[in-house]
C-alpha cells in the first residue's frame, strides 16, 4: 500500500509540474489541436470508474430523508434495500407481485435515485434454508419474485444462506478512529448462548438445502438473465447457537458456484467478510471477476483481533484503515472491468450522530464515498497520466 501511495504521490506531483505557471506558458504556446486530446484523454474517464456507486437504506425512505438528498447531491444514484411494503398502497399485496415491486421501483425514482439491488429478497427464509415443510412454496415465491423484479428494471439479488440468526455482531459501539463508533465481534461472548428452537443443525444439511435452492432457482434466472449474489456468512465463524454458516470460506464459495455453473449463479464480493476468512481481496477479485462471478461489491474494511482463519474476533474500522489494500481493491474491480452496484458499507458513527443504525449513519457514507471516489477515479486515469 506505501508503494501505491507513493507512485500516486509521484503522478500528482508530476501533474501539478505541468500545470505551474512554466507549465502552462509551455502548454499555451502549443497549437490548441495538439494539446486537446491530451486534456480530454485525462478527463474522459467513466465516472466511478464506470460502476453504479450507490447506499444502502435498509431503515427505509423516512430514517434517510437526510441521506438520500446527500446522496444526489454527491451524485450516488444507486438505492438498494429490501422491498418495502410501506411503499405500497394495496395492504393485501405480497411482497413478490410485480405491482407491489413497481411500487416501490417508482418510489425510488419520485425521491430521484435508481433502485438498482435488492438486498435481503422476501420468500428466502427458515424453511427454505433449513428445509422445512412448505420450502417448496417459499421457493416458487422467490422464482415470482425475481420474474417480476426483472420485468421491473431491476437485475441484481444479493441473499444470503444465515438462517434463524443473520449478522451479529457483540458490540454496536467500539471506541474507534477519534472516538467515532464502529461494530466489532467477539465469539468468546456468545459462544456458550443455548440452542435456537431448532437444536443443533449439521453443516450438511444446509449444504443439501442449498443445493436444492440452486438447482431450482438457477434455471430460472438463467432464462431471464437474473443476478444472483450470494453474500458471504457474518460473522464468518463456523456455527452460532447450533446453527451453522457454511459460506464463510472462500473454499466454500467455489463449492457453491461448482452446483450450479451458471453466469448468473454469483456472489456478494464483501470485503470484510472475504478479508476475515484469509482471502487477498484483490487476487480474490481478480479471480472470480474474471470467471463474472462478482454481481455486486460491499466497499468496506476490518481488522482481525484473532490472529485464527476465519476470524473470530475483529472490529469494522473507516475505509482507509484496517487490514485491506482498498487501492489495490479499487485497482482490481476496474482491471476487471466490473460495471456493477458497489456501496460502502459498515461505516463508523461520527461525531454529532446518535448511534440509532450503526454501521449505516450518514456521516459515515459521506467519508466512505468521498473515498471510494478518490479510488475510483486515480485507477480510472492511472494509466493516462
Amino acid at each position: 500500500m506505501t508503494d501505491n501511495r507513493r507512485d500516486f504521490l509521484k503522478k500528482s506531483a508530476s501533474i501539478a509540474a505541468a500545470l505551474s505557471v512554466g507549465g502552462i506558458n509551455s502548454t499555451i504556446s502549443k497549437p490548441l489541436n495538439q494539446i486537446a486530446p491530451v486534456s480530454l484523454e485525462l478527463i474522459s474517464v467513466a465516472k466511478d470508474a464506470g460502476m453504479e456507486m450507490s447506499n444502502a437504506y435498509f431503515s427505509g425512505m423516512e430514517a434517510n430523508k437526510q441521506l438520500i438528498e446527500l446522496a444526489k447531491q454527491m451524485g450516488a444514484f444507486g438505492a438498494i434495500a429490501g422491498i418495502d411494503m410501506r411503499l405500497t398502497r394495496n395492504v393485501n399485496a405480497k411482497p413478490w407481485d410485480y405491482n407491489a415491486i413497481m411500487e416501490v421501483r417508482d418510489s425510488w425514482k419520485k425521491v430521484g435515485l435508481n433502485y438498482n439491488t435488492v438486498e435481503g429478497p422476501p420468500c428466502l427464509g427458515e424453511k427454505t434454508k433449513l428445509g422445512l415443510e412448505g420450502r417448496d412454496e417459499e421457493i416458487a415465491n422467490f422464482i415470482t419474485f425475481m420474474k417480476n423484479l426483472k420485468r421491473s428494471g431491476v437485475d441484481v439479488i444479493c441473499y444470503n444462506w444465515m438462517p434463524v440468526i443473520s449478522w451479529a455482531r457483540t458490540q454496536m459501539d467500539r471506541p474507534g478512529r477519534g472516538g467515532a463508533l464502529v461494530t466489532a465481534f467477539d465469539y468468546e461472548e456468545i459462544k456458550n448462548r443455548p440452542l435456537t428452537k431448532y437444536g443443533e443443525v449439521s453443516p450438511e444439511s444446509m449444504w443439501k438445502n442449498l443445493e436444492y435452492f440452486l438447482k431450482a432457482v438457477v434455471p430460472e434466472a438463467e432464462k431471464i438473465e437474473m443476478k444472483l449474489a450470494l453474500h458471504p456468512d457474518d460473522p464468518q465463524v463456523n456455527s452460532i447457537q447450533g446453527i451453522p454458516r457454511i459460506m464463510n470460506t472462500v473454499e466454500n464459495f467455489d463449492r457453491m458456484l461448482k452446483i450450479m455453473p451458471s453466469e448468473f449463479n454469483g456472489v456478494t464480493l464483501c470485503q470484510g467478510n472475504f478479508s476475515l476468512m484469509g482471502a487477498n481481496i484483490p487476487k480474490l477479485v481478480r479471480r472470480w471477476g474474471k470467471a463474472g462471478k462478482i454481481h455486486f461489491v460491499h466497499f468496506r474494511n476490518v481488522q482481525d483481533l484473532s490472529g485464527v482463519i476465519p476470524s473470530t474476533k475483529f472490529t469494522e474500522t473507516f475505509h482507509d484503515e484496517g487490514q485491506i489494500d482498498m487501492y489495490a481493491a479499487m485497482k482490481a474491480y476496474y482491471d476487471i472491468g466490473f460495471k456493477g452496484p458497489i456501496r460502502a458499507d459498515h461505516v463508523p458513527t461520527m461525531a454529532g450522530e446518535e448511534n440509532a443504525r450503526p454501521g449505516y449513519m450518514t456521516l459515515g457514507n459521506l467519508f466512505a464515498i468521498g473515498y471510494m471516489r478518490g479510488l475510483a477515479e486515480a485507477v480510472a486515469k492511472e494509466k493516462r497520466v
